[in-house]
């Protein structure tokens, strides 16, 4: 930056309250159990654990995300937990892929934004995951 003369700026939101989604830092995620076992009792509840957790992901996120995440713009209400296929207005975006082989692959938290912690993000994703337990359980325990 300094041989161009050029500035850097991580805000999530670098420009204000403008009509336009801001910058994100979306994590993929996946653990061999999602690729390999999966299943849509599993899928459920892990979505029902983000939900539950939610406060506890914004808390890592990034600051500002309010700013961000505004359900305008591709983005969900910061303080709200939503999921959907394809639906990249959701927290969570469920490629097509995921459910079209069976309930098994990756999963895209679309909340992170330009200025969290990547660490601290895949720790309290990695934390959700730990709390659901195998599909085998889920499906004994309803």
């Amino acid at each position: 930056t300094e041989k161009y003369g050029i500035d850097i700026e991580y805000h999530c939101k670098p420009l204000g309250d403008t009509d336009w989604n801001g910058s994100g830092m979306h994590a993929n995620f996946s653990t061999a159990y999602m690729r390999e076992v999966g299943g849509k009792d599993y899928f459920e509840a892990l979505m029902a654990a983000f939900d539950k957790n939610l406060m506890d992901h914004i808390a890592v996120y990034g600051p500002d995300n309010d700013k961000r995440l505004t359900g305008k713009h591709e983005t969900a209400p910061w303080n709200r937990f939503s999921y959907g296929i394809a639906d990249r207005g959701a927290s969570i975006r469920v490629p097509h892929s995921f459910i079209n082989n069976g309930y098994k692959g990756y999963l895209e938290d679309r909340r992170p934004n330009s200025q969290g912690d990547p660490y601290q993000i895949a720790s309290q994703i990695l934390k959700t995951i730990a709390s659901v337990p195998a599909s085998a359980e889920v499906s004994a325990a309803a």
